[in-house]
C-alpha cells in the first residue's frame, strides 16, 4: 500500500492561500476559506500564522521564490546571451498569460490591496520588485552598457506592463510584444566607453 504525504500543514495552508488569494484577491478571501481549503482548523491555522497578514506575507514569499527560481534558471540557461534569456522569459510569460486562471502579477495585485508602504505586505512587494531590477541588471551585464541600472528599470517597466496586458488585453500577443519591447530597449541602450 502506497501512502501519499501531503506536506507540512504550513505548506498546505500556503498552497490553499496561493490558490484562493490569486484567484479572488487578498482581502476577499477570509481565513476561514483558507482553513476550509487546507482541510484544517482555526486552532491549527493560528499555530502556524499569527494573523491573516502573516499568511499573505508567506504566500507572497512563496510566489517570489518560485519566480526567482525561474528567472535564475533562464539567466543560467542563457549563459550570457541576453537575447536567449529574454526569449525564454517572453515565451514563459506569454504561455503563463494564456492560462485560463491568469490574473496578472500577484505583487502588483497585492500592492493595489495594501497601499500602506509600511505594511509587511508592501515591504515584501518592494523587496521582490528590487530583486527583479537586480536580476535584470545581471541579465544585461554581459552587454557592457553605459547605464545598466537604467536599462534594468526600463525592463522592469516592460515586465509590469506585460503582466497587466496579459490579464487585460489579448494574452496570445503579450509574449511576442514583450520580447520586441525588450529587444528595443536593450538594442538602443548606449554601451560603456572602451576602457571605462
Amino acid at each position: 500500500m502506497i501512502t501519499t504525504v501531503r506536506g507540512s500543514m504550513s505548506d498546505r495552508l500556503i498552497e490553499a492561500a496561493n490558490e484562493l488569494f490569486y484567484a479572488h484577491g487578498l482581502r476577499a478571501v477570509s481565513v476561514d476559506k483558507v482553513i476550509e481549503r487546507a482541510g484544517t482548523t482555526k486552532v491549527t491555522f493560528y499555530r502556524h500564522f499569527q494573523s491573516k497578514d502573516d499568511l499573505v506575507v508567506a504566500y507572497l514569499e512563496h510566489r517570489a521564490a518560485r519566480e526567482r527560481a525561474g528567472v535564475d534558471a533562464a539567466i543560467a540557461h542563457g549563459d550570457g546571451d541576453v537575447d536567449v534569456t529574454l526569449s525564454l522569459m517572453a515565451g514563459h510569460t506569454g504561455a503563463m498569460a494564456c492560462e485560463p486562471d491568469f490574473r496578472g502579477c500577484p505583487f502588483i495585485n497585492a500592492a493595489a490591496e495594501y497601499p500602506d508602504p509600511d505594511s509587511p505586505v508592501r515591504k515584501i512587494v518592494d523587496e521582490h520588485r528590487g530583486w527583479w531590477v537586480r536580476a535584470f541588471e545581471r541579465l544585461v551585464a554581459p552587454l557592457g552598457l553605459a547605464e545598466p541600472a537604467a536599462v534594468a528599470e526600463d525592463l522592469m517597466l516592460l515586465r509590469d506592463g506585460v503582466m497587466v496586458a496579459g490579464y487585460l488585453g489579448d494574452p496570445s500577443r503579450v509574449g511576442a510584444s514583450f520580447l520586441r519591447s525588450c529587444r528595443a530597449v536593450v538594442g538602443s541602450a548606449p554601451r560603456a566607453a572602451a576602457g571605462a
